[in-house]
């Protein structure tokens, strides 16, 4: 029997890669609980595992007194002398050794469920310590099942969950296929131990190049920035510490085979790489590549850009469904709003035209205030003098020139209430059915921004 145990729980260390200790402790304390069951919780029990002879041996503890007011605690002296330790002396205590042969059934199958629970415990705390330090590493699994459209991915001793939002979408795996993912989280609670993985995080894509490219992994090069939309476009921006590396070139590899590697294994997703700067604005004409850039307009208080580029390369810098700015938005952290050759100057028109329709404003003024991003008569009259700041401008100037938009504004808006007025009154008179009917100016702008819209939707169309 006691060669028996020894050798169980060796085996059971081995299998579980739980330490040899652990399950000794696992065994005393199920000796300890089937012992409270026989014995009673109100004796004072201690279980020790002898390695020597192979067994949990029980002792009751009792202390030596004069006279016993507590049996289940205390031992008289004389019994003491007698039957256990002929030295012993008043305040000591004493170990009593129990027969472990009067523990019946039952206590005896409460023991085992409590050792099975303490070895599951103990495993999942083993397992919970060597994964706790990978998180954000990439591990290889193989796919057990499917719960509800998450994945349970075998990872050797345990299992992890891939859910589904944490999928490539379009991705298919089945029962048995190998798959790497990154380790997302990991957490150990009262329900047991918890493996998050995923392959949509943008980590799983940096550690993929980690793993590729040996510059990156040696510190030479790094990723800045990265952006991702799972199974479609990725952006990663890269960086060279060393002058004489190519950071783009490191990633890419000869005839592309490093980046290749990262694309294949992330089913077909395409990877744009681009080297990294410290001027924002460069930075976004190069995330919005292949696209090629005329102008970048800078608002540092609404943390924007606007980009303009040629007419032809609109669709391209937008990409299919807006994914193109969208990932160099991302990449860039600047609001981004792209904007065509075309489109700009007509703004550029409409706003200087507004602007110079001011009484007394001038043209050197309204080109000053349009370069400081007033795009409007109502916009500049809705500005608040005592902050105005316009390189150029004298404050008394500025003060000036604001009362004036103020004003045109307001006889604008009185003028138009009084058209509204005549045309309300002249309502019941319709022209001839053969009359002709000159279009006015307001009914030509309707129609030149009706086309105009109609040709942006023809060019949104093309690029889809």
């Amino acid at each position: 029997m006691a060669v028996d145990l020894n050798r169980v729980i060796e085996q059971v260390s081995k299998e579980k890669g739980i330490d040899k200790t652990i399950v000794i402790s696992a065994v005393e304390e199920m000796m300890h609980s089937a012992a409270r069951r026989t014995f009673g919780p109100e004796r004072n029990i201690e279980s020790r595992y002898n390695n020597e002879v192979g067994e949990v041996e029980l002792f009751e503890i009792k202390t030596v007194v004069e006279r016993v007011a507590n049996p289940a605690s205390e031992v008289e002296l004389d019994e003491a002398h007698s039957k256990y330790d002929p030295d012993a002396q008043p305040g000591d205590e004493i170990l009593i050794k129990l027969d472990t042969a009067t523990m019946g059934r039952i206590a005896a199958q409460a023991a085992k469920q409590n050792l099975i629970q303490h070895i599951r415990d103990a495993e999942r705390k083993q397992i919970y310590n060597e994964f706790k330090d990978r998180k954000s590493e990439i591990v290889s699994g193989i796919v057990q099942r499917f719960e509800r459209k998450n994945m349970i991915v075998n990872l050797g001793r345990t299992e992890a969950i891939l859910p589904e939002k944490e999928q490539i979408p379009h991705e298919r795996y089945r029962q048995g296929d190998r798959i790497r993912a990154l380790i997302l989280e990991v957490e150990l609670s009262e329900k047991g131990l918890s493996i998050v993985l995923s392959r949509t995080s943008n980590s799983f894509l940096m550690k993929l190049f980690e793993q590729e490219v040996p510059e990156i992994y040696e510190g030479i090069v790094e990723i800045r920035q990265c952006a991702r939309e799972p199974g479609g476009r990725a952006k990663v921006a890269v960086y060279s510490k060393d002058s004489d590396v190519d950071p783009v070139g490191a990633c890419v590899g000869m005839k592309g085979t490093r980046v290749q590697s990262v694309v294949q294994e992330l089913r077909g997703e395409k990877i744009d790489i681009v080297p990294w700067t410290d001027d924002q604005a460069e930075l976004v004409c190069r995330a919005l590549a292949p696209a090629k850039v005329s102008k970048v307009i800078i608002d540092e208080d609404e943390h924007a850009m606007e980009v303009i580029v040629p007419d032809d390369q609109l669709s391209l810098a937008i990409g299919k469904r807006g994914q193109n700015v969208r990932l160099a938005h991302r990449l860039s952290g600047w609001k981004l709003d792209v904007r065509s050759d075309s489109e700009a100057e007509e703004e550029a028109r409409t706003a200087r035209a507004s602007l110079n329709a001011i009484p007394g404003i001038g043209d050197i003024n309204a080109e000053l205030l349009y370069q400081w991003g007033f795009r409007s008569a109502e916009q500049l009259a809705d500005a608040n003098e005592n902050n105005f700041e316009v390189e150029g401008i004298s404050p008394e100037r500025a003060r000036q020139v604001i009362h004036a938009a103020r004003e045109w504004v307001a006889k604008k808006r009185a003028e138009q209430v009084r058209r509204g007025d005549m045309a309300n009154n002249s309502a019941g008179t319709s022209p001839a059915p053969d009359s002709i009917v000159e279009p006015t100016p307001d009914t030509q702008a309707v129609t030149a921004t009706e086309t105009a819209a109609s040709d942006g939707n023809a060019e949104d169309a093309e690029a889809e």
